[in-house]
């Protein structure tokens, strides 16, 4: 069931989509070679819990037998790995990386929820086109997310946009609604066909997430039973903003 937020609901979810964004910005000016994915894990937690928030995916549940709990208030993805990349000292970011950042913010019970992929010193060309084609796709999907057009016309459009420009999208994981719940109705695929699914309506709040990678969609699952990685070992990028569907314009939560 797709929940419409109400006023006061909104405002909460602006609150933790703005720490979201703080938390991004504090990880975004911590990246550098020689540095640890658990050291800007603890850099977005301090973040988070100096402004009143909690952050959502430490202790998330896998619902996996075996698999414990997300040790992480991030997910840190270096490389060919294209989300749920656990924090740890062992992991040091090197001069060339590209790494993903997905982390979710909690607070008066709502969450705000973002992924930005970054560079690490200096990177390839074909790096910096893959994240910035990545970004795109995001911009381009919300130029319909709008009162009256279908949840698909969203979809169909990050993934046109993908392929066009030569990579592609995976199609096994997904954008989501979001507000009480991380994961909320309904999921939002990075591709599809336009003119399907429901239709927006204002007050709804989304995360739209496109993940891209610059060789073939096929994925594989990491031994950690979390991490999910190209299975040719190809570049992925990730780039996510909660939004909110109004009368007009959507607006971009967690940019602020």
């Amino acid at each position: 069931m797709v929940t419409i937020k109400s006023k006061s609901e909104i405002e909460k979810m602006r609150e933790a989509c703005r720490i979201a964004n703080l938390a991004q910005k504090a990880v975004e000016q911590a990246i550098r070679p020689g540095i640890s994915t658990l050291e800007l894990d603890k850099i977005a937690e301090k973040a988070m819990r100096e402004n009143g928030a909690i952050p959502a995916e430490k202790g998330y549940p896998s619902g996996m037998r075996g698999v414990p709990d997300f040790p992480g208030s991030i997910c840190a993805s270096i490389n060919d790995n294209i989300i749920h990349g656990i924090p740890s000292k062992n992991m040091i970011l090197l001069e060339g990386d590209i790494i993903s950042i997905d982390l979710v913010a909690y607070k008066d019970g709502f969450n705000g929820d973002c992924a930005r992929t970054y560079t690490v010193g200096n990177v390839s060309q074909d790096a910096k086109n893959l994240i910035k084609v990545t970004k795109e796709a995001f911009f381009e999907g919300i130029k319909f997310a709008k009162k009256g057009f279908r949840l698909g016309d969203i979809s169909h459009a990050i993934g046109e946009y993908v392929n066009k420009n030569g990579y592609s999208v995976i199609k096994e994981f997904e954008g989501h609604g979001i507000g009480r719940e991380m994961h909320e109705d309904p999921g939002i695929p990075n591709f599809g066909k336009a003119g399907r699914g429901i239709r927006l309506e204002p007050g709804m709040t989304l995360a739209i997430e496109p993940m891209v990678t610059a060789g073939k969609p096929d994925i594989v699952q990491g031994e950690d039973g979390w991490s999910i990685w190209t299975l040719d070992e190809s570049l992925s990028a990730h780039y996510e903003n909660t939004i909110l569907i109004t009368e007009k314009e959507p607006e971009i939560l967690t940019l602020v």
